[in-house]
C-alpha cells in the first residue's frame, strides 16, 4: 500500500464531500476577477486540504488557488522546495456553479519540479482517480462504493478514431484547425482540466489540448502525475516537460495530455499549424 498516496486520497475525499454538501444548497457566486467565479465551497474545500496537509506533511509548502503565494518572490521560494503540493479545492467553478457536474477536487505533489502523485475526486459521481509517477507506477480509480480498478490509457494511434477533449468556455482558436489537420472527428466539450484529463486516463479520449495561457500549476500537478502513471505523456505545447519549480504559477505555452501513441503525432500538428 502506498500510504502518502492513500493519506492524500483520503483528505481529497473530505473535501469533495463539503464540495458536495455545498452543491446541494442554495450558494452564492462571487468573482475573484475576470470570468473568476468563486464559492464558499471553494474556499471550505480549500481551507480543509491545505490543514490536513500541512499536519501530515509539515515542512512541505502547499500552493492552492484560494490561498496562493502573496508575492512572486514568496512562490519562487516555495517552489524551490524538493517536494510541493499544488491544490485546486474546485476545478471547473463555473460548471459547479452552472449545476454541472464536471467539476473536481485536485491534489498533485510535485517532487524535483516534475509531477509525481495526483489524486482527482468526482465529487458528484464519487470516482477517485489516483496516480504516482515512478519506477513502479501506480494508477487506479476508486469507485464511490471503494472498489478500484486499474487505469490505463488506450493504445489507438489512428487520430481519425480518437476522442478530442476541448474546454466548455475557454476554447482556444487552435481547436478547429488543429481537429481538422488531424482528422478528428470526436470533438468533445468539458469543463474542468482535471475532469478532460481524467477521460484521457479512463479511456474515454485520447486528447486534449489547451493553447491558452489560463492554466495554473495547480490545474494540473494532479492530473498530469495520474495521466503519466497510466501510460499517458503530458508537456506544452512544444513538447517541454512541465517545470513546477520554475518560480512562475502560470502554464505560459499551453498543455498537452495524450495517450503514448498518439503524442508524436499531436506534437507535430501543433508545431505545424503554429
Amino acid at each position: 500500500m502506498d500510504t502518502e498516496l492513500e493519506t492524500v486520497l483520503s483528505i481529497a475525499r473530505e473535501a469533495a464531500e463539503i464540495v458536495r454538501a455545498v452543491y446541494r444548497t442554495a450558494f452564492a457566486v462571487e468573482m475573484k476577477g475576470p470570468n473568476d467565479p468563486v464559492t464558499r465551497a471553494d474556499r471550505e474545500a480549500n481551507t480543509l486540504i491545505c490543514a490536513r496537509l500541512a499536519e501530515t506533511f509539515p515542512g512541505d509548502p502547499i500552493i492552492a488557488e484560494e490561498t496562493p503565494p502573496e508575492t512572486a518572490a514568496e512562490a519562487r521560494r516555495m517552489v524551490q522546495s524538493q517536494r510541493v503540493f499544488f491544490v485546486d479545492p474546485l476545478d471547473g467553478t463555473r460548471e459547479f456553479a452552472d449545476r454541472n457536474p464536471e467539476f473536481a477536487v485536485m491534489i498533485g505533489l510535485a517532487v524535483g519540479g516534475r509531477a509525481t502523485l495526483g489524486v482527482v475526486v468526482m465529487p458528484e459521481s464519487g470516482e477517485a482517480l489516483c496516480g504516482r509517477v515512478g519506477a513502479s507506477p501506480v494508477a487506479f480509480l476508486e469507485a464511490s462504493d471503494g472498489t478500484r480498478r486499474p487505469l490505463r490509457v488506450t493504445d489507438q494511434r489512428d487520430p481519425s478514431k480518437a476522442t478530442l477533449m476541448v474546454s466548455r468556455s475557454h476554447r482556444p482558436h487552435l481547436t478547429e484547425p488543429f481537429a481538422k489537420r488531424l482528422g478528428v472527428h470526436r470533438v468533445v466539450p468539458c469543463g474542468s482540466v482535471g475532469v478532460k484529463v481524467a477521460r484521457v486516463c479512463t479511456g474515454e479520449a485520447e486528447i486534449y489540448v489547451h493553447g491558452g495561457t489560463g492554466v495554473k500549476l495547480w490545474d494540473t500537478c494532479g492530473p498530469e502525475a495520474i495521466l503519466v502513471a497510466s501510460g499517458g505523456r503530458f508537456s506544452d505545447l512544444d513538447g517541454t516537460p512541465i517545470d513546477y519549480a520554475y518560480g512562475g504559477l502560470n502554464l505560459e505555452n499551453g498543455l498537452v495530455a495524450t495517450n503514448a501513441a498518439l503524442y508524436d503525432t499531436v506534437i507535430e500538428a501543433i508545431s505545424a499549424l503554429r
